[in-house]
């Protein structure tokens, strides 16, 4: 299946690696790689995710870095929602934030 970023996860994800660049540039580029690579891979697994809170979606959760990456599949289109720290306190709708 294809993988299409919306606008909100793009921008979250510009935020988390342009933060972490002030402090550590190499840190920023392996954490942005590893999401990129990781979101290619739920193209082929839509299901690999876990079921999301979110009714519809299902949550990517990191094991390197401390990210959840919700997620839906809708027309046969995997739809990036959000990119979200784990510190940070989650919204009860990813795509409303």
């Amino acid at each position: 299946m294809r993988v299409k970023w919306l606008k909100g996860a793009m921008r979250d994800l510009d935020m988390e690696v342009s933060y972490l660049a002030q402090e550590d540039i190499d840190l920023a580029r392996k954490t942005y790689s590893y999401i990129r690579d990781r979101v290619d891979l739920i193209g082929d697994f839509p299901k690999s995710g876990r079921p999301g809170r979110v009714a519809g979606t299902r949550e990517l959760v990191l094991d390197r870095y401390p990210y959840i990456i919700p997620y839906r599949v809708k027309n046969n289109i995997v739809e990036v929602l959000r990119v979200f720290h784990t510190s940070r306190r989650l919204p009860r709708k990813w795509d409303a934030v």
